[in-house]
């Protein structure tokens, strides 16, 4: 029995390990620590507002683009990443819950996936989102999707 604890607790770890390597990005889920990460880097914030455990046409945008070396390799070094998450099963502390329903009606998101390219700016002790424009899924792999990303940050240039 302790061995097949053992090997269980072993496999989750690999797969964990696996898992952050493949992808290697911190996703906040926090707009304001996000927000004091991108203030601090001078980096605009992509929010994603996702339906983690039911959202299909979400799941093919994280297959498709956000989990390849291309993608990992341009918002490590061009966004801070921030998932704003709507699922039906999965539970999430309450402060999160308003948080995204908050932002979800600022930026006036109905459907999913949806993802939101903003600046950060801080004035006095406060964090404002100047939203640049937002975008979805997009055929095309991450090349299509991260030349579009960009377009939009660099005001559609």
């Amino acid at each position: 029995m302790k061995s097949f604890i053992l090997t269980v607790i072993l496999s989750c770890s690999t797969l964990i390990t696996w898992s952050q390597t493949a992808t290697n990005l911190s996703w906040y889920n926090d707009v304001s620590l996000a927000s004091q990460a991108a203030a601090t880097e001078n980096k605009p914030m992509l929010l994603f507002f996702t339906g983690s455990d039911w959202c299909g046409w979400c799941h093919r945008l994280q297959r498709e683009v956000f989990n390849t070396p291309a993608f990992t390799t341009w918002a490590s070094s061009d966004v801070i990443l921030v998932e704003l998450d709507f699922p039906r099963n999965k539970v999430l502390p309450q402060n999160i819950i308003e948080q995204n329903q908050m932002l979800q009606q600022q930026f006036g998101v109905q459907g999913y996936p949806t993802v939101w390219f903003v600046n950060v700016t801080k004035e006095a002790d406060k964090f404002n989102l100047a939203p640049l424009s937002s975008s979805g899924y997009m055929q095309g792999g991450p090349e299509v999707w991260i030349t579009n990303a960009k377009s939009i940050i660099n005001g559609g240039k």
